[in-house]
């Protein structure tokens, strides 16, 4: 059985079959980091984005 690891890209994917646009996305993230900022910087990092990405979108967030 192939192991499939979750990546940006898959994630992101999910979110386009769901029919989200960028706005609703970003909404997401904003929402994540206002209730859980912990969570939201773990999840990202689960997601493989390295650390100047992650600030850059934590930021956007309204950290």
């Amino acid at each position: 059985m192939s192991k499939t690891i979750m990546s940006k890209e898959h994630w992101v994917g999910l979110f386009r079959e769901l029919g989200l646009s960028d706005d609703q996305m970003r909404r997401w993230h904003t929402l994540f980091e206002m209730r859980y900022p912990e969570g939201h910087q773990a999840f990202l990092t689960w997601l493989g984005i390295d650390s100047d990405e992650i600030k850059l979108i934590r930021d956007q967030s309204g950290r």
